[in-house]
């Protein structure tokens, strides 16, 4: 197999994705790794300094990516991502949703305040930056959009009772999207990570936590976050995923198999 034909079959050359929640530590190694396919990738986030660090860090390897600031909670801020992004570029050919947060707050505890803004970060974002950019893929020929899900969107997971009810609801709607949007062109799909070294797992991962987890991990580790990549890509990509939506693909070293 030549490796002009594998550039060909994952080539991102003269696209354009936006990675929202590219300012963390998965979401930025998925923009590195599109960067690098070549794509122009557009990191959007509400930190600023990690922003133009990783567009700095995506620049040094050769790629191309530039900043903008968004509040993914925000319908207002999101369209203005858009717009801004359609001003520069033209076409958004890919969507990340990866915004996130966590929290293990024992049930009887959780407060309405946290219950809520776990909700609209982790499902709510998903749900307005497909709505306004869904539109905008089908008027331009299709596109292709990745929601970030998790382990929990398959089985609950203890502790993170809100977290796990949310990233439920990320993988029903990207299943319902890709359902209705597919004779649009615009297909959508969940990447959902197992345990990675993300800032919204490492207040939840006490030493008993961490042995329950390698417990039920079959290759008994945590993943690094540039194993999302080549999964991304495929999702992602016009031509060798050009047939899959409403998939969701769990990148978790097995954890979702394990039974005891």
């Amino acid at each position: 197999m030549s490796t002009d034909y594998l550039k060909q079959l994952f080539a991102f050359e003269g696209q354009v994705a936006v990675v929202v929640g590219g300012t963390g530590v998965l979401g930025g190694a998925l923009c590195e790794g599109l960067a690098q396919a070549g794509a122009h990738v557009v990191v959007a986030g509400r930190n600023e300094e990690r922003g133009q660090q990783r567009v700095e860090a995506i620049e040094k390897i050769g790629g191309k990516a530039s900043f903008v600031t968004v509040d993914a909670t925000s319908r207002e801020s999101v369209q203005q991502l858009l717009d801004s992004v359609v001003a520069e570029h033209g076409q958004v050919h890919a969507l990340i949703n990866g915004s996130g947060v966590n929290a293990a707050t024992p049930y009887p505890e959780i407060s309405d305040e946290e219950f809520s803004n776990i909700i609209n970060t982790n499902l709510g974002s998903t749900h307005i930056a497909s709505q306004i950019f869904i539109p905008h893929m089908a008027e331009n020929g299709g596109g292709a959009i990745l929601n970030i899900g998790s382990v929990t969107s398959f089985l609950p997971l203890s502790r993170v009772y809100t977290y796990a009810a949310s990233k439920a609801a990320v993988l029903n709607l990207t299943k319902n999207l890709a359902r209705e949007y597919a004779p649009q062109k615009v297909r959508v799909n969940c990447l959902c990570p197992g345990f990675f070294p993300a800032e919204q797992n490492r207040k939840i991962l006490s030493p008993d936590r961490v042995t329950d987890i390698m417990r039920h991990t079959p290759m008994d580790r945590f993943g690094s976050p540039e194993e999302l990549v080549g999964a991304t890509l495929l999702l992602l990509s016009s031509s060798a995923g050009s047939f899959i939506t409403g998939s969701a693909v769990y990148v978790d070293g097995g954890f979702t198999c394990m039974t005891i």
